[in-house]
C-alpha cells in the first residue's frame, strides 16, 4: 500500500542509517517492521510473566536446567 507521511528529515536519515537502507521507503518499512516485532515481543513476555500459559509442562527451574 502507497500512503503519504511526514518525516522529520533527521529522523528518516537515522532511520536509513540504522536499517542500513540506502532509500527512503524500504527504511521506513524495516524501521516499521522492526518496531512492530518487538511490541508483539513485549506484549508476549508480559504474557509469559503473567502466567497466560499455564498449560506449559515445565517450570522455570526444569527449563533451565535443560539448557545445562
Amino acid at each position: 500500500m502507497k500512503i503519504t507521511i511526514d518525516i522529520d528529515d533527521n529522523l528518516l536519515q537515522d532511520a536509513m542509517k540504522l536499517t542500513g537502507e540506502r532509500k527512503k521507503g524500504p527504511a521506513v518499512v524495516k524501521a516499521a517492521s522492526e518496531f512492530v516485532k518487538r511490541e508483539l515481543a513485549k506484549k508476549f513476555g508480559h504474557l509469559l510473566r503473567e502466567g497466560e500459559f499455564g498449560d506449559y509442562p515445565l517450570t522455570n527451574a526444569e527449563i533451565e536446567a535443560l539448557d545445562r
